[in-house]
Parts: structure tokens; sequence; C-alpha cells
């Protein structure tokens, strides 16, 4: 009976992701860009909004800093570029390398970030941290 049950759902409702990261909420400014949703991001990956931000500067090549609940890039950035280089980011530093699942904490042990997944148990250093 429940493997009848299961046939009869529809193909949405079968196969959701449990994880899906929130889109980036900004606007264009003359000359600046302007988040407000980047710390609620970084809550919903489990990892400090500096180290989101460091990373995003450094892929984005523009100059980023907090200012009180928003974000300001000294350069025009569009949203779609924005979200794949946040994508990247939860590819190298939130999703595990052994399972695959976003389960993971990220912590400082000496000089160097490491990843712990509370799922599988596995630990790794983090590159380029």
């Amino acid at each position: 009976m429940l493997k009848r049950g299961k046939e009869q759902l529809p193909e949405n409702i079968r196969h959701t992701e449990r994880f899906e990261i929130i889109k980036v909420k900004g606007l264009v400014q003359g000359n600046r860009t302007i988040l407000s949703n980047l710390p609620q991001i970084a809550d919903q990956l489990q990892r400090p909004i500096e180290h989101l931000l460091k990373y995003l500067n450094k892929e984005l090549a523009a100059k980023g800093e907090m200012k009180e609940s928003y974000t300001v890039f000294n350069t025009k950035l569009p949203a779609t570029r924005i979200n794949e280089k946040i994508a990247a980011y939860v590819e190298q530093y939130v999703m595990c390398k052994e399972c695959g699942r976003p389960d993971t904490r990220m912590t400082k042990q000496g000089p160097a970030w490491m990843v712990l997944c509370q799922a599988c148990g596995a630990k790794y250093t983090a590159k380029g941290a």
C-alpha cells in the first residue's frame, strides 16, 4: 500500500531539496550595490558573516563592508552574479565533501579553519579560508 501511495504522489512533491539558499535582496544606487539580507544568508549557512563577506570581496573583485544591517559594495553588481558566488561558497565551504550534506560547522583550530560534518563525522580543512 505504501509503494502504491508513493507512486501516486505528484513528481514535484517526491523530489524536494531540504536546503535552499536564500537569494540576495538589494539595489544598485549610483556606483554602489546595497544588499539588505547578507546577514540572514550567513545565518542560514551557519557561517560567520565576516567569512562570507571576505569570500565575496575576493570573488567579486569589489570592496564590500557591513554598515549596520546592510552590506555595501563599491561597484554595480547584478544579483545573479552575487547569487552565483554565494552558491560557489556553499559548494566550497558548506556542503560536506564526504556525504554532500549541508550539516557542517566551521571552527578555527590554530591558524586553519576546519569544517566538521555533523551528519557523517568528516573533518577537513577549509582551503582558501
